[in-house]
Order: structure tokens, then C-alpha cells, then sequence
């Protein structure tokens, strides 16, 4: 059995190690973005595939008899490249997506479409803006000259930015505590984010209920009709070993 894994989440590195420790020959690809990713179990290819025909062709050449997404929530354009290339290869294809953050939501939470959205909504929320929506995307707000910015991301985030800004380099678990101190420390009245889930980055959404602080969170894109999904690596675990 030979499985291609999409990767680039702690879930992909679990379900990596979990799947080697089984048996299972895994090839976890990466796009690259994260200059010095962390560790991961089995086999690891860097890079893109050439859209969905470059896929189907990779698929072919390597021998893949299943592929995992555990990809980003919104890496919506690679999961949509695996649902077509599986189904050209009549591969079996299974998504594993951390669970939604959508049951924390409170009233103070104001659900976005794209981040232009947001953008638009914050001079009505707040002056001093806490970003969290990954070191690609702060263009939506270089514009916002009057809001001050505190920018998290992994890695250096791209240009362009908001003009009053800090930056942060970090990477999660975050702790509640330390999400409190830093808000207060730089007096944040609003949160911009994207509905990620999982337990490594919801300490910042328990950090804004305790100081009532709004937050702005973008939708996740939806996914490609009928693929098979779960929340957890033990299940995926369990369905890739079920395709033996």
C-alpha cells in the first residue's frame, strides 16, 4: 500500500507517524511555503504537482492505491485538485479537516466571506487589530492606515502590509494565558482570523470571550461535492488500513 499525503498540518505529521509506525509506506508531499517545516514521519516530496493533470500523472507513476488531504482548511485549490485527480484515477480519497471552530462562535463574532470583507468591517469594530490569518494574506489591510496591526505568522509575512504594524513570529500550541497577556500587553480590541479549528491556535477565541473583544473570522471555502471526510488522525488512521 502505498498512500500520498497531503500535508503541511500537525494532523499530517500525526497521521504520518502513526501510519509508518502501521506498515503503511506514506509520502507526505509539501508545498513548500514553510521554509524550515518540522519532521515527518516516512517519505516527504517538496513542491507542486502541476495542477490536476500533473497529479493524476504523479499518481500514476508512483503506484498511490489511496490519498489523505490533511491539508489546510483553506487549502481549497489542492483539495480540489485531489477530488478530480482521484476520481480520474479512481483512487480512493479521504479529507482530514480539524474540526470547525463554529460551536465557540458568541455574538460578538462577525463571520466573513474573504478577508476584503473583513477588512471593511473593522473600522466599525476596533482601532488596534490582533491578525492572525497566515503570513500570506495581510494585503487586504495595508490599506487601513488609521488601525494599528499586530501580525502573527510562522514565518516573515508577505508584502504588503498595514503601514502601523508589529510583528510576531510564532508558532502554536498557544496558551490562554499567554493569548491574555499579549492582547492586554497591546491593548487589542479586535481579532481577524479564519475558522482553522483544531486545539493549537483556539486559545486566542477563549482569550477575546474573557475581555469581550469582537472577532472578525472568515468562513471556511466549502468543499468538493461528495468527498469523504473526518475530523480526528485516529479515523483516518482507521479508513486508510480499512483500504488494504
Amino acid at each position: 500500500m502505498r498512500v500520498l499525503l497531503l500535508g503541511g498540518t500537525a494532523e499530517a505529521r500525526g497521521l504520518a507517524t502513526a501510519l509508518t509506525d502501521a506498515g503503511v509506506h506514506v509520502i507526505t508531499s509539501l508545498a513548500g511555503r514553510v521554509r524550515c517545516p518540522a519532521a515527518i514521519a516516512g517519505q516527504v516530496r517538496i513542491g507542486g504537482f502541476g495542477g490536476v493533470d500533473g497529479l493524476e500523472a504523479w499518481l500514476r507513476a508512483h503506484g498511490i492505491t489511496a490519498v489523505v488531504d490533511a491539508t489546510h482548511p483553506f487549502a481549497a485549490r489542492i483539495t480540489a485538485s485531489a477530488a478530480e485527480a482521484t476520481a480520474a484515477t479512481a483512487l480512493p480519497l479521504l479529507v482530514l479537516h480539524r474540526p470547525s471552530w463554529a460551536p465557540l462562535a458568541t455574538p460578538q463574532w462577525r463571520w466573513v466571506d474573504s478577508l476584503t470583507e473583513a477588512a471593511a468591517l473593522l473600522p466599525e469594530l476596533g482601532k488596534r487589530v490582533f491578525l492572525t490569518t497566515g503570513r500570506t494574506e495581510p494585503a487586504p489591510f495595508a490599506d487601513l492606515d488609521d488601525l494599528w496591526f499586530l501580525v502573527r505568522s510562522v514565518e516573515p509575512p508577505e508584502e504588503p502590509m498595514p503601514r502601523q504594524r508589529e510583528i510576531v513570529l510564532d508558532r502554536g500550541p498557544f496558551l490562554v494565558d499567554d493569548e491574555l497577556s499579549l492582547m492586554r500587553r497591546h491593548r487589542i480590541d479586535v481579532l481577524v482570523t479564519k475558522d482553522s479549528g483544531g486545539a493549537l491556535a483556539v486559545a486566542k477565541l477563549t482569550a477575546t470571550r474573557t475581555l469581550g473583544i469582537p472577532v472578525v473570522i472568515q468562513r471556511r471555502p466549502p468543499l468538493p461535492e461528495g468527498v469523504t471526510t473526518v475530523g480526528t488522525v485516529a479515523d483516518a488512521v482507521e479508513w486508510v488500513l480499512q483500504q488494504r
